[in-house]
């Protein structure tokens, strides 16, 4: 069987015809010429036009074939367009003045998936510019494309995207089986998160039903204003975070003074406080069965910290108010000043806690952190590239869940 057959056959070009190919060197060329009878069309309006002249020979890189480089041949034409003037016309291969076939920009960016911009690049014997610009070619027309209706839970976070503690702001959609990249801010401001409200419309801002974040001031201030109507939920992961941090700082402080007389009992215990009893291993259980012995200001931090883990098990708002006010109440009296912070904080955002037992069957703010985690990877995997435009692409790419153009035949 020809190639010239096989691509008819996967990749049919409507006016135009495969010529006989030809190997040269390890390229495989495939001369195109435009079916008789058939005008040029304007790249700019589609409209058929007169030629006006051919430019010279050349060519467009496909899909490669049995370990060796595929690529199309053609002689393009320009046309004298009454609306646009003198253009390139419109090939159905290939965007203007573009060295790679649409159908081969779809095949490295659906590897790009798969493995690392580099590794694609190794693998189908390219540079990394040719692969990242297929990847932003696919990202662009997927934005385009994509739908953002039936939207009615998103998650808010940040994600460091440079270094020195430089975030940037990132929404998820967290519907159930919908989890997916929405919107990337550069920055970690109030600026940034009005921007997504702006992008993302009064409608459809109106049918959110749950709204996932932490504590940042600006994300209950924005969701507030904008997005009234959603139930605000917070996310379990930074409460649990504030309290580590809380007994960390105990535990620290309390460590320094028993060094300086000679006592070493707390060395080595920092994530035996900070892991829960449940994920520790024998050994570690058993050190921490002699540790929580003692009457010290580390062991009271840490059970009140176990204690508050049986908030997330309620079902009833009422009797998880009742649970918030007894343990606050506790933390208050522990004259442990860093749990005594993270109580007055709970007791300050107690609606938004309850929101997350009120939601607790409808959505779970562990998507968030889930899908933050495997953005935090790539990003690990973009090291070195200070430019925000290409680890957005990446990171939407990736993440984003883009619908992709519609091809004959499945390549990748």
């Amino acid at each position: 069987m020809r190639v010239e057959t096989i691509l008819n056959r996967v990749y049919p070009l409507k006016e135009f015809v495969y010529g006989p190919s030809r190997l040269d060197g390890s390229t495989v060329l495939i001369p195109i010429r435009a079916r008789l009878g058939s005008g040029p069309s304007c790249s700019g309006c589609g409209t058929t036009a007169a030629t006006y002249d051919t430019k010279a020979a050349r060519r467009f890189a496909f899909v490669p074939l049995w370990n060796l480089r595929v690529a199309f041949e053609y002689r393009e034409r320009r046309v004298d367009c009454p609306a646009c003037g003198v253009r390139v016309e419109r090939l159905p291969w290939a965007k203007p003045y573009a060295r790679l076939c649409s159908v081969f920009a779809q095949f490295l960016s659906t590897w790009a998936k798969r493995l690392s911009i580099s590794g694609v690049a190794r693998a189908f014997s390219v540079n990394w510019a040719t692969v990242y610009e297929a990847v932003e070619e696919m990202v662009a027309w997927g934005l385009e494309h994509r739908d953002l209706g039936g939207i009615e839970a998103i998650g808010i976070d940040e994600l460091a995207l440079h270094k020195r503690h430089r975030y940037g702001t990132l929404v998820y959609q967290i519907d159930a089986g919908r989890e997916r990249l929405l919107h990337i801010s550069e920055e970690r401001t109030e600026a940034s998160i009005r921007s997504f409200f702006d992008w993302f419309g009064e409608e459809r801002t109106k049918a959110l039903q749950f709204i996932c974040s932490d504590l940042w001031p600006p994300y209950l201030k924005l969701v507030k204003e904008r997005a009234s109507r959603a139930l605000h939920v917070l996310d379990r992961f930074h409460v649990m975070s504030h309290l580590s941090k809380a007994i960390d700082q105990v535990r620290a402080e309390e460590a320094r003074k028993l060094n300086a007389q000679g006592i070493s009992l707390l060395k080595n215990t920092r994530f035996l406080l900070l892991r829960r009893s449940l994920f520790l291993k024998p050994d570690q259980q058993a050190r921490l069965r002699d540790l929580v012995r003692y009457n010290l200001r580390s062991v009271r931090a840490w059970i009140l910290k176990e204690d508050f883990n049986a908030f997330w098990s309620y079902l009833s708002p009422p009797f998880a108010t009742r649970f918030l006010k007894a343990w606050t109440t506790r933390a208050m009296r522990s004259r442990l000043e860093p749990m005594k912070r993270v109580a007055r904080m709970l007791r300050r955002h107690e609606p938004y806690l309850l929101n997350y037992i009120r939601a607790r069957w409808t959505i779970s703010s562990g998507k968030v952190e889930a899908m933050n985690g495997n953005a935090r990877v790539l990003t690990r995997g973009a090291y070195g590239f200070r430019s925000f435009q290409v680890i957005k692409t990446l990171l939407f790419h990736r993440l984003g869940k883009l619908p992709e153009p519609p091809l004959t035949h499945s390549f990748a």
